[in-house]
């Protein structure tokens, strides 16, 4: 069976493609660097990250942009002997404007060496490619509309302004011929997230409604011609859970439609898992598939019959069950970070880290601060479970406050806690607490261990428990058995897209990580031994 996330954790906008037996995922990373995760799955049911695309500067450049921008809606296919993704970086997002430029790059393999970008325009978000089967391939994207009360953080409909078709000339790699607005989607409004597909001479259009919150959908038209009119759905939408607060998969909407070789259907979509009491999703926008049906009238229906997603859905004949790791642990031995890990926005990663200066561990440099837009050393893994604990060992010698290092429950400058080491003007060096809890705009530190707790010279552990919505840091000396708690249980509910600002505030997830900031600009080095991440199934 496939059961539902098949893409837990921090995994939204999923694009999916299949080319012979290989299934492949796209998913938006938004600020965290290197660009686009993609999956790689035989069966439907097993999943491996096998690629970050955008990986160097000339691809991709992220300082600067703000939390919940960068990488949007990436868009996967293949055709003549390629892999196509397009994809968009949104630098803006508070405000009318987006300011969002779309790309192609493309590739033999998707573990291969990916093109530099050809930019193909800025009119809004969530591109797609549609290769048709007259050798023609076709440009689309939502088309945002600044001249409303739109703002970032509580989106109005007016703002996304249709579904924009135009031409893509691979020869002169632009786009050519007239802009056409195809489909203004449902009374639900939002509209984004455009897919095409063709099927029995009908052009199937699949775009997402509604926000990426509760009220999300995946909405379904279809036309005899490529530029419309788009007549919609019986049902209007194919996937939603807006209507249903009941049900596991909340916020379902944004996916692509899939068929196995032997012609079954699926779709993809993004989904949250919410926590009570305040139906936060700690664990971001995930990714999620759904078995499909066609039916004579030549509509695309979930099996089940309804709109609702499930849990557990069928797989194709011959997939195995998905055996997940419960405890995954680096010590930083290869020269390469563990495909896991992500930094932030940099394309100059050398500068915030490294696996060289000594064996077996991971080098931070302290830069900015940890709530920067452009330069910081913070390194980290999804959470991917709704229990988790994380562990690290850290070598760190502060020689002032401005100087910190450790270990971080992280999800942007306005959302993290952290436990760090750092110096004390009468405690000498001591582990204390950093907390963020959403305070937006002012982005205010709480300090809830006050100056911290002295700690002796040398390596020092720090761990943290995460149980739903309650977050316990800890620490002890190397040599101790026992572990010291440190500070009050925090909100761990609010390092989630509903915490802070709430719904729509943001929209990417929560990671588990190692920072250091040397805001006197020294860029005192920290070094991390190993990293642990376990979940906690009792």
């Amino acid at each position: 069976m496939i059961r539902n996330p098949i893409l837990p954790g921090f995994n939204p906008d999923p694009s999916i493609c299949r080319v012979g037996d290989d299934y492949y995922i796209a998913t938006s990373t938004f600020e965290w660097y290197p660009g686009v995760q993609i999956h790689h799955s035989r069966d439907l049911v097993n999943w491996r990250l096998i690629r970050r695309p955008l990986e160097r500067a000339s691809q991709l450049d992220m300082r600067g942009n703000p939390d919940s921008c960068g990488i949007w809606a990436p868009c996967l296919s293949y055709c003549d002997g390629l892999f196509w993704l397009v994809y968009t970086d949104v630098k803006r997002f508070d405000g009318n404007f987006k300011d969002a430029h779309n790309y192609i790059v493309t590739a033999e393999g998707v573990e291969a060496t990916w093109s530099d970008p050809v930019y193909v325009n800025s009119s809004g978000f969530d591109p797609s490619l549609f290769h048709d089967d007259d050798g023609r391939k076709w440009f689309l994207n939502m088309q945002w509309n600044h001249r409303t009360e739109s703002f970032g953080g509580s989106p109005k409909s007016p703002a996304f302004d249709g579904i924009l078709l135009q031409e893509w000339d691979e020869r002169t790699r632009r786009l050519v011929g007239p802009v056409k607005n195809i489909f203004a989607g449902s009374s639900l409004g939002l509209v984004e997230g455009p897919h095409l597909f063709k099927r029995d001479g009908w052009y199937y259009l699949t775009v997402a409604e509604g926000g990426t919150g509760y009220d999300h959908a995946v909405t379904m038209a279809r036309s005899r011609t490529i530029d419309g009119p788009y007549e919609m759905h019986p049902n209007v939408h194919l996937i939603t859970s807006k209507d249903h607060p009941e049900a596991a998969l909340q916020r379902a909407g944004h996916g692509q439609y899939v068929e196995t070789p032997d012609g079954e259907a699926y779709h993809t979509h993004l989904c949250g898992r919410p926590l009570p009491p305040h139906r936060r999703c700690t664990l971001g926008r995930e990714t999620a598939l759904q078995k499909c049906v066609w039916r004579e009238d030549g509509w695309l229906y979930l099996e089940n019959g309804g709109v609702v997603p499930e849990v557990t859905v069928q797989a194709p004949a011959g997939a195995s069950e998905a055996a997940e790791p419960v405890v995954i642990e680096t010590d930083f031995d290869e020269p390469a970070l563990p495909p896991e890990f992500q930094w932030l926005r940099t394309p100059v990663p050398e500068r915030i880290f490294s696996l060289g200066w000594r064996k077996g561990h991971l080098r931070l440099f302290g830069r900015e601060s940890i709530g920067s837009w452009f330069e910081q050393a913070l390194v980290a893994r999804r959470q991917e479970h709704h229990a988790f604990r994380a562990e690290t060992v850290v070598e760190f010698a502060p020689a002032g406050y401005q100087q910190v290092a450790g270990l971080t429950h992280y999800y942007n400058r306005h959302k993290f806690h952290a436990l760090g080491v750092t110096w004390h003007e009468t405690l000498g060096r001591v582990v204390t607490i950093l907390s963020c809890p959403g305070d937006y705009p002012n982005g205010r530190l709480q300090f809830p261990a006050g100056s911290g707790a002295t700690v002796p010279a040398g390596p020092l552990h720090l761990a943290m428990e995460v149980r739903q919505n309650d977050l316990q840091f800890f620490w002890k000396a190397s040599g101790q058995e026992e572990w010291t708690a440190i500070g009050p249980v925090l909100d761990a509910g609010v390092i989630s897209d509903e915490g802070g600002r709430g719904e729509h505030g943001s929209f990417t997830g929560a990671f588990a990580g190692m920072f250091a900031f040397d805001i006197s600009g020294s860029a005192l080095p920290a070094d991390f031994d190993r990293f642990r991440y376990e979940a906690i199934t009792k």
